[in-house]
């Protein structure tokens, strides 16, 4: 990837290979995402989508190729280490802190990930749990709560850590409608504060509601990059995910 692409994007991934053992599940990806840009990222199972999300988000090496975040190459960071940059990820199955209540989730996150402290900290769980319709639950015990509370407290400790870049894995999961809908109006107000978004989700019509741009990704590669209508109508994308063939 060439140096131009590296300095005009927030994060970057270059050339990236992941290998496990004798199989590649990333296959050569270039990616970058803009600042306060909105990117979604369908495919079918095995595609490589959340790889490519652990990838960026420090949890997994890449086998080769290369991670920048902010012109800085980031790749020999953890999770962790990107966490205080700016990097914050929510999981498609969410594992809350047991014991611990719903404020005191968002509290570890802020302070612990995102290394925030005293009235910032406390400010930006708030705004977190707020954004997440979780401020009416927050003294109850994360352990109580049933899936779809599960999957907004998730939510709520990705932003909880202030972050330039918001990885989301299949938050859409299990909505109803109305729900979908709460999470896109969420998902529109971060955009408008100016957070970059990476979001994989399989419920293509709530997803394409919340982005700007689509990815396909299919064998590890991606295979069609652009506006989502585009990407949802290009031939090669419906043989791939959608099924079927193009009409001729």
């Amino acid at each position: 990837m060439a140096a131009s692409s590296v300095e005009g994007g927030l994060l970057v991934g270059a050339g990236i290979y992941k290998h496990f053992g004798a199989l590649t599940v990333l296959d050569g990806v270039n990616f970058t995402l803009a600042a306060s840009e909105s990117v979604g990222i369908v495919g079918p199972n095995g595609a490589g989508k959340t790889t490519l999300l652990n990838v960026l988000a420090g949890a997994y090496r890449p086998s080769l190729g290369a991670v920048y975040f902010n012109g800085t190459e980031v790749t020999a960071f953890d999770a962790a280490q990107r966490c205080r940059l700016g990097i914050a990820r929510s999981h498609q199955i969410p594992r809350p802190f047991a014991g611990m209540t719903v404020f005191e989730n968002c509290f570890v996150a802020a302070t612990t990930g995102g290394g925030l402290s005293g009235h910032r900290a406390y400010a930006c769980c708030v705004e977190a749990l707020d954004l997440c319709h979780m401020l009416h639950v927050a003294n109850r015990r994360a352990e109580t709560l049933g899936l779809l509370d599960r999957k907004r407290l998730e939510l709520a400790r990705a932003l909880a850590t202030s972050p330039r870049v918001l990885l989301l894995d299949e938050i859409g999961g299990g909505l109803t409608d109305e729900e979908a809908n709460n999470l896109v109006e969420t998902i529109q107000v971060l955009r408008g504060r100016g957070l970059a978004i990476i979001w994989i989700e399989h419920i293509v019509h709530v997803l394409i509601r919340g982005i700007e741009r689509l990815i396909c990704m299919d064998a590890g590669r991606i295979i069609a990059d652009g506006k989502p209508e585009a990407v949802i109508a290009d031939a090669v994308v419906i043989d791939a995910y959608i099924g079927g063939k193009a009409a001729p």
